[in-house]
């Protein structure tokens, strides 16, 4: 006979946290993404970077990306293990982007960066213990 394991709140606190934080990053790439579709000139663009793209290519990324994943921040809170696999998934994506973007927006990137790692570790150590 198998006994149920009483979740942890503690645990499903740190997987609550991890989809509010998912919502926060898409907001975050969002509006970086929308300050430089809506006027390009809005970050220094860094000649001979190896991830060159136009600023305008940069801006679309974000805002849609961003857009991507604050809804994925919203399916974190449904408990299914889909939920947290593309959030695990969005989340590395998004610290992807946003190493490529710290030449235009250096703060935000490392910020944005730190919450991804995060989220990461609190969906893939306590996701489970989120209830429906």
């Amino acid at each position: 006979m198998q006994s149920e394991k009483q979740p942890s709140y503690w645990a499903a606190g740190w997987a609550t946290f991890a989809g509010l934080m998912m919502i926060l990053i898409g907001l975050f790439h969002a509006i970086s993404g929308l300050a430089e579709v809506v006027d390009p000139d809005a970050y220094a663009v860094t000649e001979n970077y190896v991830f060159k793209l136009s600023s305008d290519a940069w801006g679309w990324i974000h805002l849609l990306g961003g857009i991507i994943i604050f809804f994925a921040g919203f399916a974190i809170f449904r408990g299914a293990v889909w939920g947290r696999t593309v959030g695990v998934i969005l989340a590395i994506v998004s610290a992807f982007a946003a190493f490529a973007w710290l030449p235009y927006a250096p703060v935000s990137a490392i910020v944005i960066i730190a919450i991804d790692i995060t989220v990461i570790w609190a969906l893939t150590a306590h996701g489970r213990d989120v209830t429906a």
